[in-house]
C-alpha cells in the first residue's frame, strides 16, 4: 500500500540538525505511528513520505518554512521576575506556558538578569533546518475511528478515551 491521506505509517526515523546532532529519534521497539495527511506531523516531512511504501528509506530535509515555522524575533520578550509570581527559583531554559491574548502558549526563559526575565514564545526548533533519516515500516489503511478521532489508536487499532 502506498502512503496517501488517511494511511497509518509506521516509521522509524532519527532527526538531527545542520550540524549533526541527534535531535530525536524513535526508540528501536517503539516505531511512531501517525495518521497520515492530518497534521499529526510536521508538513514538510508528510509530503516527503507520500506516495512512498513500506520498506522504503529515505533522507529529508524539511526547511522551517514546512517544520516549525521561522524564528519570530516578535515572540521574544523581557518581563519583571514579578510578572511570573508563584514560580519559584526561575533558571535559564525553563519551559512555562504564558497567558497571550492568542491564548495560552508555551515559553522558554533564555535569559535572567537581575530583576529581568527574557522569555522566548519560539518553538525550540524555529528558524532551523531539520534533517529526518526514515525507514518506513508498514502503511496500512485507517480504521474509521482513527479517522473520526484524526490520529491513530495504538498498534492493535484499540485506545481509550
Amino acid at each position: 500500500m502506498t502512503i496517501g491521506t488517511d494511511s497509518v505509517v509506521t516509521i522509524h526515523y532519527t532527526l538531527t540538525d545542520d550540524t549533526g546532532v541527534v535531535i530525536d529519534q524513535s526508540e528501536p521497539a517503539e516505531p511512531l505511528a501517525y495518521l497520515h495527511g492530518h497534521g499529526n506531523i510536521i508538513a514538510g516531512l508528510e509530503k516527503e513520505l507520500t506516495g512512498k511504501n513500506a520498506g522504503d528509506a529515505l533522507t529529508v530535509t524539511v526547511l522551517p518554512a514546512e517544520g516549525y515555522g521561522e524564528y519570530d524575533k516578535e515572540l521574544v520578550q523581557s518581563v519583571p521576575r514579578r510578572a511570573l509570581s508563584g514560580i519559584k527559583d526561575i533558571k535559564t531554559g525553563m519551559r512555562l506556558h504564558a497567558q497571550t491574548a492568542g491564548g495560552t502558549r508555551a515559553v522558554t526563559v533564555t535569559k535572567v538578569i537581575g530583576d529581568m526575565v527574557t522569555l522566548d514564545g519560539n518553538h525550540p526548533l524555529a528558524g532551523k533546518s531539520l534533517h529526518f533519516d526514515v525507514r518506513i515500516e508498514a502503511v496500512r489503511a485507517a480504521t474509521e475511528e482513527e479517522l473520526s478521532h484524526g490520529h491513530v489508536h495504538g498498534p492493535h487499532g484499540h485506545h481509550d478515551h
